[in-house]
């Protein structure tokens, strides 16, 4: 379960980073970015919560 929600970590670093770059460049972020990191965010959450009941 910890490298579940450490690879899902990594991805949404990465993401984000991908997102800032846009930003930097000067391109505005399209609305379904916002959708996938409410989804990355809503998994590790997800994982964190199930991780607790477990233990």
């Amino acid at each position: 379960m910890f490298y579940f929600l450490l690879v899902i970590a990594v991805l949404l670093l990465g993401y984000a980073a991908v997102l800032v770059s846009f930003v930097r460049r000067g391109r505005k972020i399209p609305p379904a970015a916002y959708l996938a990191l409410a989804g990355l965010n809503g998994l590790i959450l997800a994982g964190v919560l199930a991780w607790a009941v477990a233990r």
